[in-house]
C-alpha cells in the first residue's frame, strides 16, 4: 500500500513583483502589514485556489520557493494556464500557458520500512494557552517554576510530541509515521511577527491579527517506522502554520 500521490514543486519567485503585490493585497485589508509567509499563501491560493500547494518553504530570493503538491505534471499545467497572469508571473510560474518558469518531479511516497534519513524543517513551535498561542519555550519556563530550561531541548521535544503516535480512533494517518534520532538540534531561531487572517463574514473584508512567536529551524535525523504514514505526514505538514511557510519536512540522504 503506498500513500498519497506527491510531487515536489520549485519555482522563483520575482521579488520585485511579489514586493508590489503585497502593497497592493493589503492596502485592501486595512493597510494590515504582512509577513512573507502570509502574502505567499495568498498568492498560492489565488494561482490555485482549493488546490494551492501546501506545505510550503520559501527558502530565499536565490533558492527560491518548495512546496509538496498532489497536482501531477498535466493538473499543474492547466492551473497555472487558468491562473492571472500577474500572480503566476509573481510567483515565478510563467504566463499565458507557459509552464518553463518552474519545476515539478514525482516525490517518493514507498519508503523502506527502517530506512535513517537526513531531514530539515522550519517550525513554528508554539502551544496553545489560556493567554492564546505562546511560544512552546516561554510557557515551559513559566511551567517549570525556576528549573533552568534550554529553548533546542523544548523545541526538540515539542517536535517529538507532534509526531508521536496517539492511539484510539482519533489518529490520524500522519501520526507514527517515523522516529526522530538523538541527533536532532536547533540550527536557526528568531522571533518573528506573521499576520494571521480572521474568516471574512457578512461581506466584510478579512481582518488582519499580528502574533509574535518563534520561527526555528530543526535538523538531524530520523527512522521511517511506517511508510504509509511517512508520506502522509510529507503530504500534511507539521504544526499549525504549514499554510503559511512552516512545517515542511524536508528528507535527505543520511550523512
Amino acid at each position: 500500500m503506498s500513500g498519497p500521490s506527491l510531487h515536489l514543486l520549485h519555482t522563483q519567485p520575482d521579488a520585485r513583483l511579489l514586493a508590489a503585490w503585497v502593497a497592493r493585497h493589503h492596502a485592501r485589508h486595512e493597510r494590515q502589514p504582512s509577513d512573507l509567509g502570509d502574502a505567499l499563501h495568498g498568492l498560492l491560493r489565488a494561482a490555485f485556489g482549493d488546490t494551492a500547494p501546501q506545505p510550503f518553504r520559501y527558502l530565499d530570493e536565490r533558492q527560491g520557493l518548495l512546496a509538496y503538491t498532489a497536482m501531477d505534471a498535466n493538473a499543474m499545467r492547466t492551473q497555472v494556464a487558468l491562473a492571472d497572469p500577474v500572480v503566476a508571473r509573481t510567483l515565478g510560474l510563467g504566463a499565458n500557458g507557459q509552464h518553463d518558469g518552474y519545476h515539478l518531479r514525482p516525490f517518493p511516497t514507498q519508503w523502506p520500512q527502517g530506512q535513517v534519513l537526513g531531514f530539515e524543517v522550519r517550525l513554528r513551535p508554539t502551544v496553545r494557552a489560556a493567554k492564546g498561542e505562546r511560544d512552546a519555550f516561554l510557557h515551559a519556563v513559566e511551567r517549570a517554576q525556576g528549573a533552568r530550561l534550554q529553548r533546542e531541548a523544548v523545541y526538540v521535544q515539542w517536535l517529538r510530541e507532534h509526531l508521536a503516535p496517539r492511539e484510539g480512533a482519533a489518529r490520524e494517518a500522519w501520526q507514527g509515521a517515523v522516529d526522530l534520532l538523538n541527533d536532532v538540534h536547533l540550527v536557526g531561531y528568531q522571533r518573528q511577527q506573521v499576520v494571521r487572517r480572521t474568516q471574512a463574514a457578512g461581506g466584510e473584508a478579512r481582518r488582519g491579527r499580528v502574533s509574535d512567536g518563534p520561527d526555528a529551524l530543526l535538523k538531524g535525523h530520523l527512522r521511517v517506522v511506517d511508510p504509509v504514514s511517512f508520506a502522509h505526514l510529507l503530504a500534511r505538514g507539521i504544526g499549525r502554520h504549514r499554510a503559511f511557510g512552516f512545517g515542511m519536512l524536508l528528507p535527505s540522504r543520511a550523512s
